[in-house]
């Protein structure tokens, strides 16, 4: 087994995640590119950390998700740097966000128990769409009558909104509100940048 100095650790660490093409676990850096050196799991926690630190200042943090780590710009950051992309944001409906609020905070959870808490019933088009994106998965059937699925949201749910666990999720009340501040946020940025052009 080959050693390695902290510097070179760091360095091919942060290399390691730059080129990833998505979060790269501990686990999954290990059994690639440091399977032939002599590292051991602290070694690695304490490399990631200081990079954590290095990145804190810049445009450009290293972020720890579900999956592993990864880089991504600084939250404040991306309004502007969404307009290197030609596409919209997909645009998400409150009945979708309620949705997928009541998934993430009271999983597992059945379809017919999202809709006695909203009130109103589920389109089948929402729930096929949270599986499609791979926010929402059937995790089992509840053992009533029908056996109805029950839901859980995945670690690309996590991923997408840059968190480790569960328990990281803003408050129950702030969830849809602070997601459809965000997208009507989004919609005046698009209008005002629309109404500029036409001047």
């Amino acid at each position: 087994m080959q050693k390695l100095n902290e510097a070179q650790l760091k360095q091919l660490i942060e290399a390691g995640v730059f080129v990833a093409d998505g979060a790269l676990s501990i686990d999954v850096m290990r059994v690639t590119f440091l399977a032939d050196f002599s590292v051991s799991t602290a070694q690695i926690k304490k490399a990631l950390a200081e990079l954590e630190l290095d990145y804190s200042p810049r445009g450009i943090h290293l972020v720890k998700v579900a999956s592993g780590y990864r880089f991504q710009s600084d939250e404040g950051l991306g309004i502007l740097l969404s307009k290197l992309w030609q596409e919209n944001a997909p645009k998400y409906s409150r009945a979708m966000m309620e949705t997928l609020a009541l998934v993430a905070y009271r999983q597992p959870i059945t379809r017919g128990e999202i809709e006695e808490i909203r009130g109103v019933s589920v389109s089948s088009h929402i729930v096929k769409s949270l599986v499609e994106r791979n926010w929402v998965k059937v995790i089992g059937h509840k053992e009533v009558p029908g056996r109805p699925a029950l839901l859980a949201t995945t670690k690309t749910f996590l991923d997408y909104f840059s968190l480790s666990t569960l328990a990281e999720l803003p408050s129950a009340d702030n969830f849809v509100d602070s997601l459809e501040q965000a997208m009507t946020a989004s919609n005046i940025e698009d209008n005002t940048l629309d109404n500029e052009k036409r001047h």
